[in-house]
């Protein structure tokens, strides 16, 4: 896992979105435990109190549970919820992406066919 000291956005919230991404993406199983608490702080330099703050986000967002004494774990992941989370972050790459365009000055058919050029080489 890499970890930005100085990118702006806070190290526990980096932690969180690391292991959000890893888990909708399938690259922790139900019920696979994170890393401990304590062996991520070590493995990172970081806090315990900061890896304690990113597993606590994750919980709020249900994507792990606590155990007491063994960690966290994953939890099931519902497909209809897994395609929602990525739908909001297809949302937002959209909308950030067109925002840049109007800062560009670029018009919505320049924005389409810049999609459209990008979704062609995708697809090869």
């Amino acid at each position: 896992m890499k970890i930005l000291m100085n990118s702006g956005v806070p190290i526990y919230q980096q932690i969180a979105d690391n292991f959000r991404s890893e888990i909708l993406e399938g690259k922790f199983e139900q019920g696979e435990y994170l890393p401990s608490i304590r062996g991520l702080a070590k493995e990172l330099r970081i806090s315990v109190i900061t890896t304690i703050k990113a597993y606590e986000l994750l919980a709020e967002e249900g994507l792990v549970t606590a155990v007491q004494g063994k960690g966290y774990y994953v939890n099931a992941q519902d497909g209809e919820m897994l395609k929602e989370q990525h739908t909001r972050k297809v949302e937002a790459a959209l909308t950030e992406a067109i925002r840049f365009a109007r800062i560009a000055k670029m018009s919505d058919k320049e924005l389409q066919e810049m999609l459209t050029t990008l979704l062609s080489f995708e697809e090869e």
